[in-house]
């Protein structure tokens, strides 16, 4: 199963709590949240992955 990546938005004027990135196998293993943009309010440097 693909991997998913589960991201918050801490941005206080975003109205995004979560959300979650699903992508392929063939994505480069040295992805980090750093790559993304939140797609609500478009600001990357307020994302934060949620670890379980």
């Amino acid at each position: 199963m693909p991997a998913t990546l589960e991201v918050k938005c801490a941005n206080e004027d975003c109205e995004l709590d979560m959300f979650e990135l699903h992508y392929t196998y063939d994505m480069p293993d040295d992805v980090t949240v750093a790559e993304f943009s939140c797609p609500y309010c478009g600001e990357s440097r307020f994302l934060e992955e949620i670890q379980l």
